[in-house]
């Protein structure tokens, strides 16, 4: 670690690994959607669940991710600069991987590390996606943190869906209730002349470049949400967060039909919305 980094105790640091080494050394394997992922150091996972969660991307959309690699790691620790926390992507910072859990790593540790690979003779660049399994406490937000990676992923190479953007775009115009997450919901209100952009002489505003985040954000979350679904049964309440009301249930269930009409999931995974009345 440098000076400037993170000022880690006596010791700590002994056994951490970089992450490039890592990509080195792992096994990277080729799950039958065309993902390619590894498993490293005693990151807790059953084998079986972690190959089941890969093969949740469906074919189509995997097509996509040929330049990323997902390695499970027990946890990734993100070398900050002057005392400040780094964020998911590696600039200057070296991100290190370590082999096993400990409550004093943990302290230092993050959900993800995105980290630039070498490529080989005539290959593009690629990038690998560090997870930390043992920072995320269950199956669920394992999952979760794994599918909202392919899904900005995903965005980012295919862009937006035409007809995602066409429905998403006609219930923000209708006011429909909350979003899919903070920054769709920010650029939503953002889109449609709120906040900063609000119209002074009371005609409505749109903000292209808002109104492009929103799109991309909402179609992200919607493709992370429809993984998640094929990978685990999970209550839609279990998406609240406090900074933002989340999407009616109705206007979500339109989005991820749609996805599952874009993206059909693979062979032995079913999408289903299943209702409940509330007691």
């Amino acid at each position: 670690m440098t000076d400037g980094g993170i000022k880690m105790a006596e010791g700590i640091e002994n056994g951490l690994v970089q992450a490039t080494q890592v990509a080195r050394d792992a096994v990277v394997r080729v799950a039958p959607n065309g993902i390619h992922f590894a498993a490293f150091g005693d990151n807790g996972l059953d084998d079986v669940e972690l190959v089941r969660m890969v093969q949740a991307v469906p074919t189509a959309m995997a097509a996509a991710l040929t330049r990323k690699t997902y390695f499970f790691v027990p946890l990734a620790l993100a070398e900050g600069r002057g005392g400040e926390a780094a964020g998911h992507r590696s600039g200057n910072e070296v991100t290190m991987i370590a082999p096993s859990y400990s409550t004093d790593l943990a302290d230092f540790a993050i959900c993800h590390r995105n980290v630039a690979l070498e490529a080989g003779a005539g290959d593009r660049e690629s990038e690998g996606v560090f997870i930390s399994s043992r920072l995320l406490s269950d199956r669920f937000s394992l999952a979760f943190e794994y599918f909202i990676n392919v899904g900005h992923a995903f965005v980012d190479e295919a862009g937006v869906s035409e007809s995602f953007a066409e429905l998403v775009w006609s219930q923000a115009v209708a006011d429909v209730r909350g979003e899919t997450s903070l920054d769709a919901w920010e650029s939503r209100i953002l889109a449609l002349g709120g906040g900063e952009n609000a119209a002074r002489d009371g005609k409505p505003r749109i903000d292209e470049k808002a109104k492009t985040d929103f799109l991309e954000a909402a179609f992200s979350d919607a493709v992370a949400i429809y993984q998640l679904s094929l990978s685990v049964d999970f209550d839609y309440s279990e998406l609240r967060e406090r900074e933002y009301p989340l999407l009616a249930p109705q206007a979500l269930a339109e989005r991820l039909r749609l996805v599952a009409k874009l993206f059909p999931p693979n062979p032995d995974y079913e999408f289903a919305i299943r209702y409940r009345r509330r007691p």
